[in-house]
């Protein structure tokens, strides 16, 4: 069984089709990378698997369940969690409370356990801490735990942002364009991280992605959606050879062969 199902995807917005039947299998353990022009629907599907839009026909199962119309807090507590193609953090508060505010989803004790200091609620804290500080520790913002994110580079955001979506300790994690507006050095760094997440902690990764060079070394398998259509599928190397592909892509070879 695959983690994730997504069947005969249709979207519209007044008249205008966003998704057109799309339909993909997402298997466990795996970066599955969706790819396409600007406009081909990418963003689109992801806001359909965590809830954000409802398609109007078409199901989405995760584990088998059938998700489709699941509200999106339902779906973070099965287990999706997200990074977006805007960086969506407190941009007041720290990375420390950003990453323990996405623990939000685990929080079991009530009112009642939290208000004893030495009770349930302290013992969860810690917990979630713990959790919290192997996280930065993971991605390496040590030195950024206790700066306030609106301070921080643009780099350095969307890394707290992807730290905040691992506290959730996704089964499945969706990444919009997480190296978008990077430099060089960053996006090999955020590229690592990626690989690091999948392969250390086992998390399967759905990431939209226009650097072709990135897309090909770090993923699994690639879906390719171009006018709101499915038009490819398959392993990087045969993706990346396919004609339609190619044409999706105004006929620019050298762009999906080097990134």
């Amino acid at each position: 069984m695959p983690l994730l199902k997504v069947s005969d995807v249709l979207l519209h917005f007044r008249g205008v089709t966003a998704l057109y039947d799309v339909g993909f299998e997402v298997a466990k353990g795996d970066i599955h990378a969706i790819i396409g022009p600007n406009g081909a629907g990418k963003t689109s599907m992801l806001n359909c698997i965590s809830g954000v839009y409802r398609p109007q026909r078409g199901t989405i199962q995760l584990e088998g369940r059938d998700i489709t119309r699941l509200r999106p807090d339902a779906r973070t507590a099965l287990g999706i969690a997200r990074t977006f193609q805007n960086i969506a953090l407190f941009k007041g508060m720290t990375v420390l409370d950003n990453l323990l505010i996405g623990r939000h989803v685990h929080q079991k004790s009530g009112v009642l356990g939290g208000g004893v200091y030495y009770g349930l609620g302290q013992k969860e804290e810690i917990a979630h801490r713990e959790v919290v500080e192997d996280i930065i520790d993971f991605l390496e913002i040590q030195h950024i735990r206790k700066k306030v994110v609106g301070t921080l580079a643009y780099g350095l955001q969307k890394r707290v942002e992807l730290a905040r979506a691992l506290a959730l300790e996704p089964k499945l994690l969706l990444l919009d364009e997480p190296m978008a507006g990077m430099n060089a050095e960053e996006k090999e760094d955020m590229a690592r991280f990626i690989l690091d997440i999948n392969e250390d902690r086992g998390t399967t990764i759905i990431m939209i992605e226009h650097d072709m060079g990135v897309v090909m070394d770090v993923s699994h398998r690639v879906t390719v959606l171009n006018f709101g259509e499915k038009i490819a599928e398959g392993l990087p190397n045969e993706v990346q050879r396919n004609p339609d592909v190619q044409d999706a892509y105004l006929g620019d070879h050298h762009e999906l062969a080097d990134g």
